[in-house]
C-alpha cells in the first residue's frame, strides 16, 4: 500500500504538524516517529529506532505525489515520540548546466616567458578529467603534462585554470569545452594557487513554502555559517555496503581494493565503462579470457599484468593512475574527517542549536542560533585531516575526539601509513570547521523553464575545497 497525502492529518495549522493515520501506520509496522523528506519523485522516511543501547538511523523510500509542506510526524501508538522535520522542498537543481556555474579564483599573472603554457578551461556538461583527456587527445599530450587546481562539477558550466608543460601557445574550441590561451608561467598551476571559487546557482520550481524556508535558512547561514563537510561528490568510489578502497589498502586486502576500484558501478559511467565492468565481473580470475574480451585501456593493462602475475594484486593496483589512487585515499580520509567534525559539533552545541544535513553516508549536524562566544570559537576552529603524520599533543583537546572516532573504525593514526607503497599517501593539512559564504546574495525571480513557477538564484564565494552543495542542502533540506 503506497503512502498517500491522505495518510496525514493536520494537527496544528500554526506548526503545520501532521500525524500518520492508522491505515498508514498499520501498513508500515516500522513507522515510528520519523521525519519525512519530500522530493519530487519520492518520500524518504528516516526511521529512528530507539533501543536500550543505541539509536540507529535507517532509510526507506516510497513513491508519493509531490508535496511541499513543513511538518512533524509520529506513530499514533507512540504519542510522545515526535521527531522534528525541517523541510525538503520540491525543487530542481542543475536542470541545465547554466544553473550551476563555477568560476575558479586564482592568483596568477601570465607573462610572455616560462615553460608552462597557461589556459582558461571553460567546460559545459563535462568533468575535469574528461576535459583534460579531450585536450590530451587534441594535442597528443600525456596526461601528466597537464596541471590544474582541482576537480570541477560535471553537470555545470565551469571555468578553471590549467597549465601544460611546453604546451601550444594557442587555444581551441569543441562543442562542450573552450580552451583559451592566457600566456606563460614559470611553474605549473596547482591546488595551492586556487584562492577559492565563485558560484552562481539557480534552484528551480521553488514552492512558496520552500522559498520561505530557504530565505530563513540563508539568514542563519550568513550569521552562523555551514558545517564544512566533504559532500557526496567525494564518495563516488564507495561500495554499496559503505566499503572504501583505502580501507582495503590499510587492511592489505589488495584484491578487495582492486575489485572495488575496477568493478564498482558509478552513476556517471558511460555504456562502454559499464560493459567493461560487466566483463571484469564475469571473468574475474580468468585473466586470459578477460584479456581477450576487454578493449584497450587501463583495465586491460591491469589484466595484462595479472595474466603474467595472477596473484600479485598489489602490483596490479599500483598500475592504476596516480590521481585515481589519490582520490580513493581522499574519499576515506574525508569520511573520517566528516565523522570527527560531526562529533565535535555535537560536543560544542546544544541540541536546539543544531539542524541536520543528510549526506550519502549518514546525517550530520550543522550549527544555528549560536551565542556570540560560540560563534567566535566555531568560526575560528580548524580540524586537521587524519593521517599517520598527524601528531596531536597530549594536552590538545582534540586528541580524545580523534582517538574515539578512529577507535570506532578499528584504526589508529599509525595504521594510516600504507605499507608497501611509496605513493599514494594520506594528505596532511588543516580544514576549517565551518564554511562562511562570502558575498552571499539571493534573488527570487520568475522561472522561465516552468510556467508560473519561481526560481531562487544564489551568488557567493567559497574558499578552496569547500562544497557549494553544502550551502544548497542547508537551505533546502536541513531537518
Amino acid at each position: 500500500m503506497p503512502v498517500r497525502p491522505a495518510d496525514f492529518t493536520q494537527i496544528s495549522p500554526l506548526s503545520s504538524r501532521f500525524q500518520v493515520t492508522p491505515e498508514a501506520a498499520n501498513s508500515f509496522p516500522f513507522f515510528s516517529g520519523c521525519p519525512l523528506a519530500i522530493t519530487e519523485a519520492a518520500v524518504t522516511i528516516w526511521v529512528d529506532r530507539e533501543t536500550p543501547r543505541e539509536s540507529k538511523l535507517t532509510g526507506r523510500r516510497f513513491r508519493l505525489p509531490r508535496l511541499s509542506i513543513l511538518f512533524y510526524a509520529r506513530h499514533r501508538a507512540h504519542p510522545a515520540n515526535w521527531v522534528g522535520f525541517a523541510f525538503f522542498p520540491a525543487m530542481k537543481l542543475k536542470q541545465i548546466p547554466e544553473d550551476f556555474q563555477v568560476e575558479e579564483l586564482g592568483d596568477l599573472q601570465p607573462a610572455d616567458r616560462g615553460n608552462f603554457a597557461c589556459y582558461l578551461l571553460e567546460k559545459r556538461g563535462l568533468g575535469t578529467p574528461e576535459a583534460v583527456l579531450a585536450i590530451c587527445r587534441k594535442w597528443k599530450l600525456r596526461p601528466r603534462a597537464v596541471s590544474f587546481g582541482g576537480l570541477k562539477d560535471r553537470h555545470a558550466l565551469t571555468r578553471q585554470f590549467l597549465t601544460i608543460f611546453r604546451g601550444p601557445r594557442r587555444g581551441f574550441r569543441q562543442p562542450h569545452l573552450h580552451v583559451q590561451y592566457l600566456g606563460q608561467l614559470s611553474r605549473p598551476f596547482a591546488p595551492e594557487h586556487v584562492r577559492g571559487n565563485r558560484f552562481t546557482i539557480v534552484l528551480r520550481e521553488m514552492s512558496p513554502a520552500g522559498l520561505r524556508f530557504a530565505e530563513q535558512a540563508l539568514a542563519e547561514a550568513k550569521l552562523d555559517g555551514v558545517a564544512n563537510y566533504f559532500d557526496d561528490q567525494r564518495f563516488g568510489s564507495v561500495g554499496p555496503q559503505g566499503e572504501f578502497v583505502a580501507r582495503k589498502l590499510i587492511e592489505e586486502d589488495y584484491e578487495g581494493a582492486l575489485k572495488l576500484a575496477l568493478l564498482q558501478p558509478y552513476e556517471f559511467d558511460r555504456p562502454a565503462q559499464r560493459d567493461e565492468k560487466r566483463i571484469l565481473r564475469e571473468c574475474w580470475g580468468l585473466w586470459s579470457t578477460a584479456q581477450a574480451r576487454l578493449p584497450r585501456g587501463t583495465a586491460r593493462e591491469i589484466v595484462n599484468y595479472l595474466v603474467q602475475h595472477p596473484s600479485d594484486f598489489h602490483g596490479a593496483f599500483a598500475r592504476l593512475r596516480d590521481d585515481i589512487k589519490s582520490l580513493y585515499l581522499s574519499a576515506y580520509q574525508s569520511h573520517l574527517w566528516n565523522r570527527i567534525l560531526s562529533r565535535w559539533l555535537q560536543d560544542h552545541c546544544r541540541r536546539d542549536q543544531m539542524t541536520y544535513l543528510q549526506l550519502q553516508l549518514g546525517k550530520h549536524p550543522t550549527p544555528r542560533r549560536l551565542e556570540d562566544a560560540q560563534r567566535t570559537q566555531l568560526q575560528g576552529q580548524t580540524l586537521p585531516l587524519p593521517s599517520a603524520r598527524l601528531k596531536l599533543a597530549a594536552e590538545d583537546p582534540r586528541k580524545p575526539l580523534y582517538e574515539a572516532v578512529l577507535e570506532e573504525e578499528g584504526l589508529t593514526l599509525a595504521q594510516m601509513k600504507l605499507r608497501h607503497f611509496r605513493e599514494p599517501f594520506f594528505a596532511k593539512g588543516e580544514r576549517a570547521a565551518l564554511l562562511l559564504p562570502e558575498g552571499l546574495e539571493h534573488e527570487v525571480e520568475a522561472d522561465e523553464l516552468h510556467r508560473g513557477g519561481r526560481k531562487l538564484a544564489l551568488r557567493f564565494d567559497l574558499p578552496r575545497g569547500a562544497y557549494a552543495t553544502m550551502v544548497v542542502k542547508r537551505i533546502t533540506s536541513a531537518w
